[in-house]
């Protein structure tokens, strides 16, 4: 058995009150420290807050480099209480100018492990983020990860580049408003059973303008089952534990990257 306890933040952010909601964040922290997480994950932009009518161009403003203060404040938290750390921020690289919808993903030991930037804008947000371009796999102490920032789930594409790539666990931080939780409860049963990996959605709560955020984080096993379902509108952190030793098992059962077609799809994506 490898088994795996993850915290998952339903995180209510203030709007634009970076230094307040990384304070509150690192509240979680040491809760799911003291309860012997592995991995504890924060939703989507949560340090800024998610939405693109009231933010706009602020988020330039509010975004950080890598060695802003944000990151060196979880690095020295994920050290100091032994927990590896997934914070998605609006990110600052080397262009400047130029911000991108991320995540950094911070080993138990303080050390950066890398940034994933999304590659799939949702809707406004192309007036205010460039995409990524790749999608990392990251080694931790307990296993290998991907993430895929909400939108980004539903691509098939995407995690199937992450799962051929060694992904056990592929994480979801996401803004999700209420009108789209069709989707948000069918993309991580997918997206996980077609890869034969562990999924989880990770989701904001609150209502700012007419955004409203209903967390309802979850988790689903290689088989597409959910195991965990977090409530509505509610924030709070989940604590869930798994086992990845199951996703080589799946992977024999169902072997769906094993038995890949790659030859005959040759398709693109429409004009």
């Amino acid at each position: 058995m490898r088994i795996v306890k993850l915290a998952l933040v339903q995180f209510e952010s203030t709007m634009m009150a970076v230094a307040a909601n990384v304070q509150k964040g690192l509240q979680f922290v040491r809760d799911a420290s003291r309860q012997k997480a592995d991995l504890i994950v924060f939703p989507e932009l949560f340090t800024t807050g998610y939405n693109m009518d009231i933010i706009q161009n602020r988020y330039h403003d509010l975004g950080e480099k890598i060695d802003g203060f944000t990151v060196q404040t979880f690095r020295e938290a994920a050290k100091k209480h032994n927990i590896n750390i997934v914070i998605p921020i609006a990110l600052k690289k080397q262009m400047d100018g130029v911000v991108y919808n991320s995540a950094i993903v911070i080993h138990r030991n303080g050390v950066i492990a890398g940034d994933y930037s999304k590659t799939h804008l949702w809707e406004d947000e192309k007036y205010y983020f460039r995409p990524g371009d790749d999608y990392p796999v990251f080694d931790l102490d307990f296993g290998k990860i991907g993430i895929l920032i909400c939108y980004d789930a539903g691509f098939p594409e995407a995690a199937r580049i992450l799962a051929l790539n060694g992904a056990e666990l592929i994480m979801s931080p996401a803004a999700f408003s209420l009108p789209d939780k069709n989707r948000w409860d069918i993309y991580f049963k997918s997206r996980a059973l077609e890869n034969g990996c562990f999924v989880a959605g990770i989701n904001g709560v609150g209502c700012d303008g007419d955004l409203q955020l209903f967390g309802n984080n979850k988790i689903v096993n290689p088989r597409g089952d959910v195991l965990m379902e977090a409530k509505l509108n509610e924030e709070e952190m989940q604590l869930f534990e798994i086992d990845l030793e199951e996703v080589a098992e799946c992977r024999k059962v169902i072997p769906y990257l094993k038995d890949l077609r790659m030859d005959t799809y040759g398709y693109k994506a429409l004009d």
